[in-house]
């Protein structure tokens, strides 16, 4: 159960993380009426925060072995004051406080309280400039797999929501779909280069992190649902999207609009396991 805990903080603060910068980022290139998710944002900051003292608690009693709360505070003081890992701590609940004081602000402020994610995982495992390298390629596979999870959690929103009329409502998510293939495209092109990259970074120029134990299994795993996504997003584009604004202009979208949910189900799904084996994979060594 102790080792389990670590995962499942890992996997709560990364899905938040990415809802945060992913529902601001699909503010910018969506309708402004199409959806509101400003109380939602200041939710999920808050939970951020929540999820980020209960992951600093754990890693830190992880590593100092503390069994009460007088030795366990004396190592938690250090490692916020003292450590690059406490120092990217207090930036990211910083960055999350001012999301839940000013939404606008998701964007920018959630995108480095993600990227500070990068901080606690393989992405430190260099020294120099190797090691910043790293860190980059980690932050902009972080920040790209948030973009395409925002706009699938926005497109789950819109399909279920009631804010505006059912006719208005299907025709500015037909609109923003047909939009959405180009964003979408370079988020996948962001993924596929920085996910070569950081494996390269981890396992090195062969296949040995493909195939060593535990760790490669996970992955292997997760380029087999990564894969599924990729084909769920390109069947949207060419297929359902197009479908929807046909049966728009014939005058009927029932069955396109239930297909596009099965399809954004299935998507969504992907993406929990997904970040589950991530949270997972964060705490094994790659070989």
């Amino acid at each position: 159960m102790s080792e389990l805990i670590p995962v499942l903080l890992r996997f709560a603060l990364y899905a938040d993380l990415m809802l945060v910068f992913g529902l601001g980022l699909f503010g910018f290139y969506a309708e402004r009426r199409l959806l509101s998710v400003q109380r939602l944002l200041r939710v999920l900051a808050g939970l951020g925060v929540l999820f980020s003292v209960l992951s600093m608690l754990s890693m830190t009693q992880a590593m100092s072995g503390a069994e009460d709360w007088p030795t366990l505070w004396a190592h938690l003081h250090m490692m916020l004051g003292q450590t690059e890992l406490g120092w990217t701590w207090w930036l990211r609940v910083v960055a999350l406080v001012l999301v839940v004081l000013d939404t606008r602000l998701a964007t920018l402020c959630g995108g480095v309280a993600l990227v500070t994610l990068a901080w606690t995982g393989h992405g430190v495992m260099h020294e120099g400039t190797l090691r910043l390298w790293h860190v980059l390629s980690d932050s902009a596979h972080l920040l790209a797999a948030a973009g395409w999870v925002g706009a699938l959690a926005a497109f789950g929103l819109l399909l279920v929501s009631r804010s505006l009329p059912q006719a208005e409502r299907v025709q500015a998510l037909a609109r923003t779909l047909a939009g959405f293939g180009r964003i979408g495209s370079g988020f996948v092109l962001v993924l596929i280069v920085s996910g070569v990259a950081n494996y390269l970074f981890v396992a090195g120029p062969n296949l040995d992190g493909l195939t060593g134990g535990l760790y490669g299994l996970l992955l292997c795993l997760k380029l087999g649902l990564f894969g599924l996504m990729l084909g769920l997003a390109a069947l949207n584009r060419v297929h359902l999207a197009p479908l929807l604004q046909r049966s728009l202009a014939a005058g009927g979208h029932g069955a396109a609009l239930k297909a596009l949910r099965r399809s954004i189900a299935l998507e969504l799904a992907a993406v929990v396991l997904i970040l589950g084996l991530v949270a997972w994979l964060g705490t094994l060594a790659p070989v």
